[in-house]
């Protein structure tokens, strides 16, 4: 601990700042794709593409991040 009883932060791991950017990044395409559709403009098919690879990736890391503890808990 530090003086005043702060805690130092915790440093997270390279996966996990990537995870962060990956869903931050995820979110302001979803975001762009959908405003896209709001204005009334044709988006790209470029767009839900990379949304659904950004998410299918977040979805196998969670899924794994359940296995890993699911093998931890069982041996």
């Amino acid at each position: 601990m530090r003086p005043r009883g702060v805690r130092p932060l915790k440093q997270i791991s390279l996966l996990d700042s990537l995870r962060v950017w990956a869903a931050v990044t995820g979110v302001l395409l979803a975001l762009g794709y959908f405003g896209v559709l709001l204005a009334g403009g044709e988006p790209t098919q470029t767009l839900p593409m990379l949304v659904a690879a950004i998410g299918g990736f977040e979805l196998f890391l969670y899924a794994q991040d359940l296995w890993l503890q699911r093998s931890r808990r069982h041996g």
